[in-house]
């Protein structure tokens, strides 16, 4: 139960943040090309409430990343739908790598401040909680990122290369759609694409932004996950 409890305090904000930026960055960009149906739905908010899924969310603490209600965006309601929803998908793991750049930079300036490895002060002590929060920050963002630019629909990278991709191709590509979350959850569970793909590519994003740091944020990461 403790060990729950720590989990919670550490995982559920970064986490939801995470997941809520990443659908509110999308319904945003989607109404300032023309769709205004998720601002209509009141979807363009940061509000937890409005996005969460109970099963996407257990899924932070369980795998280390999860979901939210996607938010609806129609694209025959986009100015150029083919063109715009190139940069609605792409809204999603933009805003996410930002949030991980931040925090990262935030927890640079943390660990500059008290070490917080350290227990003999009260200023470690108090910003012990915080570090490991920013350091699961940058790893949940930079997981979510990498992961939505899979190049297959429905992920955030599959749609934006039906938008790159010429019609006749955009089209059989955009047919897999369906099936898509089936053959990824195949890939993810059934394969070694984590291993292979995802994972260095993610410690490479890792080291780039947290530096001295990214020892920290994959120890807070694999303390989470235990």
């Amino acid at each position: 139960m403790e060990d729950f409890f720590l989990k919670l305090s550490v995982m559920l904000v970064p986490g939801m943040l995470a997941i809520v930026c990443h659908e509110v960055s999308h319904g945003y960009i989607a109404w300032h090309y023309g769709d205004p149906t998720a601002k209509m739905m009141g979807r363009l908010t940061l509000n937890p409430l409005k996005h969460i899924d109970i099963f996407g969310t257990l899924m932070i603490f369980i795998i280390g990343i999860g979901w939210a209600k996607p938010v609806p965006v129609v694209s025959e309601n986009l100015r150029n739908p083919k063109r715009d929803m190139i940069w609605v998908a792409a809204a999603g793991p933009v805003t996410n790598i930002l949030l991980a750049v931040i925090s990262a930079l935030l927890l640079r300036g943390l660990v500059s401040i008290g070490n917080p490895a350290g227990f003999g002060s009260s200023l470690s002590m108090l910003l012990e909680p915080l570090v490991m929060m920013l350091a699961f920050s940058v790893y949940v963002n930079l997981l979510l990122a990498i992961f939505n630019m899979i190049p297959m629909p429905p992920l955030d990278g599959g749609r934006v290369l039906i938008g790159l991709l010429p019609y006749r191709q955009a089209s059989v590509l955009a047919r897999i759609e369906p099936y898509g979350m089936i053959i990824i959850i195949i890939l993810v569970f059934f394969t070694n694409i984590f291993s292979y793909l995802i994972s260095p590519v993610l410690n490479f994003a890792v080291h780039l932004l947290a530096g001295s740091q990214s020892g920290l944020v994959l120890g807070v990461t694999r303390l989470m996950m235990r």
